[in-house]
């Protein structure tokens, strides 16, 4: 592909609305990367709570604005396993009645790649510039990116690459509960879940706790402050961006 790859940058609502340092870290690694980075102005919700709700006349009004709004890029990319298994895998079965949109869909989905999966996997990137000033680090693998889009040893890798520690916990693999609908739907199950994942980030005794999910991040973050423990919590691209002595740590100020 000649020149600058074009790359448009989907936010995701949680970011936009509570932690906009997620969507400037992006920026700048994937401009580190060397990529065209856009932000179309166009762009809301990628339709995922619709969709697990079982609302699929809404899901489907928010994807056709989605494949308007992203049109014509080389690539789309998500700080967010969970937007980013909606728009990659579940997405395009909303228009199995339209061959047409389908088309549209599908090629969307095949240009669409997580933040730190791009990175690795597509721009090939293997090492960053950024110096790790946080202390010992452990790594929550958020379901729908773990899952869905393959998302392990990647983040590792760029975390290693700055000098980061990674103490890993128990069962980084187990649910934080949080679920979009479900932590709302069987609140009491969600906690237990959370509870569980706090004992093992705290196990740890790692300063910070990340992942690649603002949704599992804010969830994670919150029992931590109930629970009275001081486990900071950031998302990944913060720390891969250099970004982690310029902002709070998710969470703080609100105990």
């Amino acid at each position: 592909m000649p020149g600058k790859p074009r790359v448009a940058l989907f936010v995701t609502c949680l970011v936009d609305l509570h932690r906009p340092t997620v969507g400037f870290a992006a920026v700048r690694l994937l401009e580190q990367a060397g990529c065209q980075v856009e932000v179309p102005r166009a762009q809301t919700c990628c339709g995922q709570p619709a969709y697990n709700s079982g609302d699929r006349v809404t899901a489907r009004d928010i994807a056709e604005g989605i494949l308007d709004a992203f049109g014509g890029y080389d690539y789309v990319v998500v700080p967010s396993g969970s937007c980013g298994g909606m728009l990659k895998h579940h997405l395009p079965h909303l228009f199995d009645g339209d061959p047409n949109l389908r088309a549209r869909a599908d090629a969307l989905a095949e240009r669409t790649f997580e933040l730190v999966t791009f990175l690795v996997d597509v721009m090939g990137v293997e090492r960053l510039q950024t110096r790790h000033i946080g202390g010992s680090v452990t790594y929550h693998d958020g379901c729908s990116g773990l899952r869905e889009l393959g998302i392990k040893e990647q983040p590792r890798r760029l975390l290693q690459s700055i000098g980061a520690t990674v103490t890993e916990m128990a069962d980084a693999e187990v649910c934080c509960g949080f679920g979009g609908t479900f932590c709302v739907k069987y609140p009491d199950v969600s906690i237990r879940m959370v509870s569980d994942k706090v004992r093992d980030v705290v196990a740890t005794g790692a300063e910070t706790v990340l992942a690649g999910d603002l949704g599992c991040l804010l969830n994670i973050a919150g029992r931590l402050q109930r629970e009275g423990h001081r486990t900071k919590v950031r998302h990944v691209a913060e720390v891969l961006a250099g970004m982690s002595g310029q902002v709070s740590p998710i969470g703080e100020g609100r105990r």
